[in-house]
């Protein structure tokens, strides 16, 4: 990909501004997640991610907010809760660092830069009415904020949340917003990932885990005696990819586990893993939003490649702004997942 920047002349200086091009390389795959807090591209996407990575695909991470509001599962560091010292966000980034590089993962950015949006807390709070809750933030202005990513690396499939955001949380929600406006506005520019995936689990795969842990102590499904009381699952045929990653279910579990504040030790995340095994850790799924579906198997034609019809290395795209000029010809390299 070509890309023309003016570069910056000191004032009083006797030469004129130098244009300066650029040949950024990127690999043939290139790959956008857009995901609300800390712990969501783990949980949610960790084994694809992981997976992508290792096979030489460019993978951008885009986290909505730093998950302030997050539940404290480690003692020592309860004051940092948002009631308290509200210093969690900070130590999250921290914590999104050491889960990245568990995946293989480089490119992580925070949309609009860390602390541009809060977490908003769960439905319902008042926290979703913070000045700064990505609940509250301005559609076209934090759609803005995701193109500019999608303008320096032109992904070609996008994963993002559905209208519910899974389960119903806000900026989940909000997630799902930003990511589909950013898509329109990139389209008018001719720049927009050909496909997008929302992260899906299906009615069979719940199932069961409901059969399964019907008599088991850490339950994860106590009180449920029916599918359609969950806030999420989604009808086997409605599914268009299931990605088979459990290759990388130990660098997803790796990921997961540096969230530690978030996820217990004893979650029952873990023990469905020690149950299900690799399968549970390594196999996401996704319906398909936008693009058309690539060859499938099985009975309802599931991909097992999320660039599955895409031609191989499909351009960059020529045609979008190359953006604001550097203070050198060459950028810098994209920061791994935060301050240290």
């Amino acid at each position: 990909m070509w890309r023309t920047w003016t570069r910056r002349v000191p004032p009083g200086a006797d030469q004129p501004p130098v244009r300066v091009t650029v040949v950024t390389t990127l690999p043939d795959r290139r790959l956008l997640l857009v995901h609300a807090h800390p712990d969501d591209e783990s949980i949610g996407t960790g084994s694809t991610m992981a997976h992508y990575a290792a096979t030489g695909a460019h993978v951008t991470l885009v986290t909505c907010t730093l998950g302030e509001e997050g539940e404290i599962h480690v003692p020592a560091l309860a004051q940092l809760a948002a009631d308290q010292a509200d210093q969690l966000g900070g130590y999250r980034i921290a914590e999104l660092e050491a889960a990245c590089a568990a995946l293989g993962v480089t490119d992580h950015r925070f949309l609009g830069g860390a602390g541009r949006y809060r977490d908003s807390g769960m439905m319902g709070l008042p926290t979703n009415q913070h000045p700064r809750a990505f609940w509250q933030a301005d559609l076209d202005e934090a759609a803005g904020h995701l193109v500019e990513v999608i303008r320096e690396v032109r992904p070609q499939v996008m994963i993002t949340y559905d209208e519910n955001g899974f389960y119903g949380h806000p900026d989940h929600i909000q997630a799902h917003r930003v990511a589909m406006r950013a898509h329109e506005l990139a389209a008018a520019e001719g720049i927009a990932p050909a496909k997008v995936y929302w992260t899906a689990m299906p009615l069979s795969v719940l199932e069961a885990g409901l059969n399964h842990f019907a008599e088991s102590s850490d339950n994860p499904f106590a009180g449920i005696t029916d599918l359609s009381e969950l806030p999420f699952g989604t009808p086997d045929p409605e599914i268009a990819a299931c990605l088979d990653a459990t290759e990388q279910h130990v660098a997803k579990e790796t990921a997961m586990r540096a969230h530690a504040t978030q996820i217990p030790a004893t979650s029952w995340l873990y023990s469905i893993a020690g149950n299900f095994g690799a399968e549970f850790m390594g196999v996401e799924y996704f319906t398909l939003a936008v693009g058309a579906k690539g060859p499938g198997s099985g009975p309802y034609g599931w991909e097992s490649d999320l660039f599955a019809g895409l031609p191989v290395g499909a351009p960059a795209g020529e045609s979008a702004d190359p953006g604001p000029a550097p203070d050198g010809p060459d950028r810098a390299p994209v920061a791994a997942a935060g301050p240290r």
